[in-house]
């Protein structure tokens, strides 16, 4: 993680405003703004290793397509988690992190799955635009009125009555889709064998936390159902659960929480959390990366090599100490241990990133900046990202191969949304390439970008 191992992608909300739904919590659940704003998306390879293990089967058992590239993580402390259009998924990392298990963790992505299996985005869209020609109609009317009596009162009482109607419809119908997408994550959840506890736990502590913040639900304008109505659900059909309450990933998903903790916070809020006398796995991974944070490289070196001993099949930690060997400028060094990280997961497109970089870093031979184009390339074709391409432009450039280079840059500005560069970096690409089948791949990205001008 950190800026060297993840990127951190920045996406305007209206991308995925065309269809989100509400997450599980009522008072924290995802809005859409009124003007772009951007989500701090992290990619880390641990923790979607592990939202996979949790996703994937629940998505099956809805018969679901998944793909692992649309399990987002928001760097967001607040309890929520929401799905858009194309069967994206977004978890934020305040959800996993208050979490105190693995199961309430699938509860809450049970409960999103749900929101899909039940088309719920489709339908929302439907809803939303009905509410707005419903919206429209009584504007009319009310012109109308003033038109008939002279008086803008009666406009004003015409207006408020119909909306008025209209929320109380709105509010309810949403008030359904999240009752019918609790019922479909106790489905599911029994389906992949989980007990279905995780969801009565969790909720159970929105509302204690609810009830600090002093904090009140108004039925009226809600958008899901009471808290305490959807624990007396939980509680009915936990009594039919046939499912066990040992959850697998236990000892992951602790790994997990220590990890994002100790990368998002200031390391003596991670140090107040997993005390020196805390000496467990999850603990020690979160002091070490806090050491880092504080740039007590030895510190956070001798922790890991521990580690490491304990666990010398552990990719993760290789991954992190290849990290702090990378930022302190020891590129070898870094080189070695991410290249132990990829030996150990080698179809990870993220560590297949991180030793092509580092390999990038340190004067390449030509065979090296050619196995570092393989890599990327590799990546590419399971995870495509604009710092890969970015990273591949490079590459293509160190190799003096200036039309590749244009063509991966004009890929990256592509995904960060600059295309009148764009399209300057692939006329480039057009003029510069000698190579016929990179010439087919060029004219196409040149004929999408001249189409997304146009649009």
């Amino acid at each position: 993680m950190v800026e060297k191992t993840h990127q951190r992608l920045r996406k305007t909300a209206s991308e995925f405003a065309k269809g989100l739904i509400g997450g599980i919590m009522l008072l924290t659940a995802f809005s859409v703004p009124s003007r772009a704003e951007s989500l701090r998306l992290i990619s880390d390879e641990e923790t979607e290793q592990l939202l996979d293990s949790i996703t994937r089967p629940l998505f099956n058992a809805a018969g679901i397509p998944y793909n692992r590239n649309h399990v987002f993580i928001v760097e967001d402390n607040s309890l929520n988690a929401f799905v858009a259009d194309g069967n994206n998924l977004f978890v934020h990392t305040g959800t996993i992190m208050s979490a105190d298990n693995i199961n309430e963790l699938a509860g809450v992505i049970a409960h999103e799955t749900g929101h899909i299996q039940g088309g719920h985005i489709i339908r929302q869209k439907l809803k939303n635009q009905s509410l707005q020609e419903v919206t429209l109609a009584s504007a009319l009317l009310a012109g109308t009125a003033v038109a008939l009596s002279g008086r803008g009162d009666a406009a004003m009482a015409v207006m408020l009555g119909t909306q008025s109607s209209v929320l109380t419809h709105y509010t309810r119908y949403r008030t359904e889709e999240e009752r019918s997408a609790d019922e479909a994550a106790m489905s599911l959840l029994q389906k992949t064998g989980q007990s279905p506890e995780g969801m009565l736990t969790f909720m159970k502590r929105i509302v204690k936390q609810n009830s600090l913040n002093g904090v009140e639900e108004i039925p009226y304008f809600r958008t899901h159902p009471v808290t305490r109505e959807r624990i007396s659900f939980f509680e009915q059909n936990l009594k039919n659960a046939t499912a066990g309450k040992e959850a697998p990933h236990q000892e992951e998903f602790e790994r997990v929480k220590a990890k994002l903790f100790a990368y998002i916070n200031p390391p003596a809020q991670t140090f107040r959390r997993y005390p020196d006398k805390d000496t467990s796995v999850s603990a020690r991974y979160a002091r070490a990366i806090a050491n880092f944070k504080q740039l007590n490289f030895a510190k956070a070196g001798q922790i890991l090599d521990g580690l490491i001993k304990e666990e010398p099949q552990n990719p993760y930690f290789y991954e992190l100490k290849g990290q702090i060997f990378l930022e302190t400028g020891k590129i070898k060094e870094a080189k070695a241990q991410y290249q132990k990280a990829l030996n150990l997961l080698p179809q990870s497109a993220l560590l297949q990133l991180s030793l092509a970089q580092a390999t990038l870093e340190d004067a390449p031979s030509s065979r090296e900046v050619q196995m570092s184009i393989n890599l990327i390339n590799k990546s590419l074709l399971s995870r495509p990202t604009g710092f890969a391409w970015l990273l591949l432009a490079r590459a293509y450039g160190l190799q003096g191969n200036e039309g590749a280079a244009n063509y991966a840059s004009a890929e990256y500005s592509l995904r960060i949304g600059a295309l009148r560069t764009a399209q300057e970096q692939i006329k480039t690409a057009q003029k510069l390439n000698k190579n016929p089948q990179l010439a087919l791949k060029i004219n196409d990205l040149a004929t999408r970008i001249d189409s997304l001008l146009k649009e």
